[in-house]
């Protein structure tokens, strides 16, 4: 079965409030059976525009990634990233 990813583009644009999502998210996508394989760190676009920040967060399935995004938990978590990041979500089945 191929596995499933998350993968999001972000510009934070309030880093203090920003560290309460991180710091809440984590331990939700964890637990649905996420790993993050991507998150942050030095980036450099070669082509087109992006976002400052990266994330991949890679589960046993595409399924698995759809359930993690949509879980309740993580659905009110992410009301945080809406107040303080701009951002891009992606899931997306692997090869």
């Amino acid at each position: 079965m191929a596995k499933g990813y998350i993968i999001a583009h972000i510009t934070v644009t309030d880093p203090e409030a920003y560290k309460e999502y991180v710091v809440k998210d984590t331990p939700i996508l964890e637990g649905l059976g996420g790993r993050f394989i991507v998150r942050g760190g030095a980036s450099e676009v070669m082509e087109g525009e992006s976002h400052d920040r990266h994330v991949v967060i890679e589960f046993p399935s595409y399924e698995a990634a759809k359930a993690a995004y949509n879980d309740p938990a993580y659905q009110e978590v992410m009301k945080i990233r809406h107040r303080t990041a701009e951002s891009v979500i992606i899931v997306v089945e692997g090869a």
